[in-house]
């Protein structure tokens, strides 16, 4: 049965309406959350995995919004490996499943997911979302996973909506790339969308979703747990450090680290956009600009013979600027430091330290930044080859966080720390940011197995005090190991 509420006044008047009828398993979790619900669409599905075809609604079916703002089937493919090379799904997972608007966001366009297998396994997992993707991130690479298992399953969108297009004369329009003159304009750069939003939006899922699985089943979660990717695990980061009530542990692919002090990403990403046009003039590893783009902490290019099909550049460095660096660093920019003149002073001048002294993109960095201070255990994985997200300014800049924090205990409990929380960092030799680069770039490897196998060995942890194996670097073809051959950080970012 499909239920469509537009709001909680016709929720509870459909509620009463019924009163004499069995509920619907629907109308049985709704009594609990849908006064937090707005726009809810609820369904009883004969599978919640992606073989499901009411699963993952179509781009643009949210018929009040523009063009790009809802991409729910463009979500899923961003973080996950291509098809053929993610795991197959080998069962169907009847349950029920609530897509909604969160009613008391200001801005209207924070969203919710909940899906509840009728075989529930006794947890729940809370997602959250990479880059501006919407609820729906997650399908491929954690939901189809996890509900296979019996997990009960939960996302959010960071309490905002992707984009839509715009020209360039809007002071909030950012360029696609380089090369192009579609301008967008990012929902979270608009009134009332501060990056502080984004841990809230995963903690209010974490708290709707257990009340959602308590009304489906009759009882709550035994363990909760987050994973996230990107932003997502960011997200995952700061959920651990700030709502340890609400989450046993989580898993966080490749997490963008946020500091107020250098480097960050919006030390990074300048130079890259800086030196690219040079660097791309000959693609030499030689050269001054390719130099550049090392030195701020980027891992070597690779540049292949010809173009892969389906792909802007033979160079792994190309594909990033077509793609990534400087869409990312306006959206960034936009909101941090709104004063800068983007497209005059230029994306590739920008200068952090400098516009610290005389902007508040300091202190804006630092009202969402991580800390490193875990209330429950955490795994980290990230590519030596990321070239969004640099491995030594995110994950290991996370890794040395943590590893400060502990130092840092007044009560000298850094040990029991580690043993009641512990953190690794699990680094994919040649992973990189983009899991579906690895169909042009054969000697990429894939991070998303490893994080499926890392969220088993984290529940093992938390359930069966199981210890984690020690941070490592897993090998090109390799597996997470007990006994590795390199623990610690891998010793090459790139292995041929």
């Amino acid at each position: 049965m499909l239920l469509r509420i537009s709001g909680a006044a016709t929720l509870s008047l459909l509620i009463s309406a019924s009163a004499t009828a069995a509920p619907t398993r629907c109308e049985e979790v709704l009594k609990k959350i849908g006064k937090e619900l707005a726009d809810v669409h609820c369904f009883e599905s004969t599978d919640l995995t992606t073989n499901g075809a009411q699963t993952t609604p179509a781009n643009n079916s949210i018929p009040t919004l523009p063009a790009f703002a809802f991409t729910p089937v463009t979500d899923r493919g961003v973080i996950a490996p291509s098809a053929g090379k993610r795991p197959p799904i080998t069962k169907v997972v009847p349950g029920v499943q609530i897509d909604a608007r969160i009613a008391s966001d200001p801005t209207g366009q924070a969203r919710f997911l909940l899906r509840l297998p009728n075989d529930w396994n006794g947890r729940l997992v809370v997602a959250g979302s990479s880059g501006t993707r919407s609820e729906f991130n997650g399908d491929f690479a954690w939901s189809d996973f996890v509900v296979q298992k019996g997990y009960a399953y939960a996302s959010q969108n960071k309490g905002t909506l992707n984009f839509q297009l715009t020209t360039a004369a809007d002071p909030l329009g950012c360029r696609l790339n380089p090369s192009t003159p579609v301008y967008v304009n990012f929902y979270d750069n608009g009134p009332g969308q501060a990056f502080t939003r984004w841990a809230e939006y995963m903690v209010k899922a974490g708290e709707l979703a257990q009340e959602g699985v308590k009304s489906a089943y009759g009882k709550p979660a035994k363990y909760t747990y987050a994973v996230g990717t990107s932003n997502g695990g960011y997200q995952v980061r700061r959920a651990l450090e700030t709502a340890p009530k609400l989450f046993d542990g989580g898993v966080d692919w490749e997490g963008t680290d946020v500091s107020e002090e250098a480097p960050n990403i919006l030390t990074d990403l300048p130079a890259a956009v800086l030196n690219w046009p040079d660097y791309s003039s000959t693609l030499d590893p030689a050269s001054t600009a390719a130099k550049n783009i090392l030195a701020a902490g980027f891992a070597p290019d690779i540049v292949l013979p010809a173009i892969p099909a389906g792909f802007t550049s033979r160079s792994l460095w190309g594909n990033y600027s077509n793609s990534f660096w400087e869409v990312t660093e306006c959206q960034w920019q936009k909101r941090l430091d709104p004063g800068y003149d983007t497209y005059v002073s230029g994306m590739g001048n920008y200068n952090y330290t400098q516009r610290r002294s005389f902007s508040e993109v300091g202190g804006n960095m630092a009202d969402f930044a991580t800390t490193g201070d875990l209330k429950a255990p955490l795994i980290t994985l990230a590519g030596t080859m990321d070239s969004l997200l640099p491995i030594d300014h995110h994950a290991r800049a996370y890794a040395r966080k943590v590893e400060a924090a502990r130092a840092d205990d007044d009560h000298g409990k850094a040990k029991e720390d580690e043993k009641k929380r512990p953190y690794r960092l699990y680094e994919v030799q040649n992973g990189n940011h983009i899991e579906t680069y690895q169909d042009g770039f054969p000697q990429l490897e894939l991070i998303m197995p490893h994080a499926q196998k890392a969220f088993e060995l984290l529940v093992d942890q938390v359930e069966n005090k199981v210890a984690l194996p020690p941070s490592q670097c897993i090998p090109r073809s390799g597996a997470i190991s007990g006994t590795p051959a390199q623990p610690g950080h891998c010793t090459q970012l790139f292995v041929p």
